[in-house]
């Protein structure tokens, strides 16, 4: 293999652009040309593609967001689509492609292997809810941004006796949600992988006030359902001064950390490898701290399972 590309799609993650970069350089130092596709699937079938140096991906390492832009694109789902971008990557010779997303890029492509021309998968999404690997590329930085918001928040929650709710990623995995509880001492983490009843959260909050505390934060991934209505029944039900922050886009924003800029690099370097082989139809991932890979198909076939020894312990704590 002598042609390579690159690719970021779906929603962007800190630690994209050191992925980017580490594939780029990899592949250099390997001798390979590197092609960058600019918006994702859709810039693949319109053939915005450009080839990149090493230059092309110098101080970026530090850099949250993509530099190869991110777009969806219906017309990519289907197989015309597909058969145009591989015409696009065959005029320039590229032989393989490496992804860096979540499971809907992986899908994308699991389709272009299929058809028989070989892809690799970098997690990269906030969400780490993508299966064979212990983290996703900006997990660490997305939770870190909540914790330090709920830090803040804290502060006015305890000068006003307030409650707060607090709303986070998360539409179908609630690792974040949970994590940002367990590291903040939350009083209620709600998940879409585990239901808690209103009754629990509303008797967990009385028998805290119960005992004289001035203050609780209810930390609510956003698939269980909308944070201003949930503390608006709180307030309801409580009588208790309640106040709802959304943090929103927030979360995928800023500088990767420094765990995020390593796995990308570890990450981007393996898919290299990988396609350097011919091999092809791979998720790179990381499991108890070393790289791994594991068959896109298999991946995409799987669920993601939050850790509910995490979930238990943070109930044990906000007693």
């Amino acid at each position: 293999m002598k042609k390579i590309g690159v690719l970021t799609s779906g929603g962007d993650a800190p630690g994209m652009n050191a992925a980017v970069r580490a594939v780029v350089r990899k592949a250099i130092y390997h001798e390979l040309e590197v092609y960058g596709v600019y918006n994702g699937y859709e810039g693949l079938m319109e053939g915005n593609i450009k080839k990149m140096e090493l230059g092309s991906v110098g101080d970026i390492i530090q850099r949250g967001g993509t530099i190869l832009y991110s777009a969806r694109s219906n017309e990519f789902k289907t197989d015309a689509g597909q058969q145009k971008a591989i015409e696009q990557m065959r005029k320039i010779g590229i032989e393989g492609l490496i992804v860096i997303g979540g499971d809907g890029s992986f899908r994308g492509a699991e389709k272009l292997t299929q058809k028989g021309f070989p892809c690799i998968g970098v997690p990269g999404t906030i969400d780490n809810d993508i299966p064979g690997t212990d983290y996703t590329i900006g997990f660490d930085t997305a939770l870190n941004t909540i914790v330090n918001a709920v830090d803040k928040i804290r502060d006015t929650a305890t000068s006003h006796e307030r409650t707060y709710v607090i709303e986070v990623m998360g539409r179908d995995a609630g690792d974040l949600a949970l994590w940002a509880g367990l590291a903040n001492g939350a009083e209620s983490v709600i998940i879409p992988e585990q239901e808690e009843s209103f009754e629990s959260v509303v008797g967990k909050l009385k028998r805290g006030q119960e005992r004289g505390k001035k203050h609780s934060i209810i930390i609510l991934a956003e698939g269980v359902g909308s944070g201003v209505e949930y503390g608006k029944r709180i307030e309801e039900e409580t009588s208790m001064d309640t106040r709802v922050t959304v943090l929103g886009h927030i979360q995928r924003g800023g500088s990767p950390s420094g765990y995020d800029r390593v796995l990308a690099s570890r990450l981007g370097a393996k898919s290299v490898d990988l396609l350097m082989d011919g091999v092809g139809g791979r998720v790179v991932g990381v499991e108890n701290n070393i790289v791994v890979d594991h068959d896109i198909s298999k991946v995409l076939s799987e669920k993601h399972a939050v850790n509910m020894n995490m979930y238990k312990l943070a109930n044990q704590l906000s007693i």
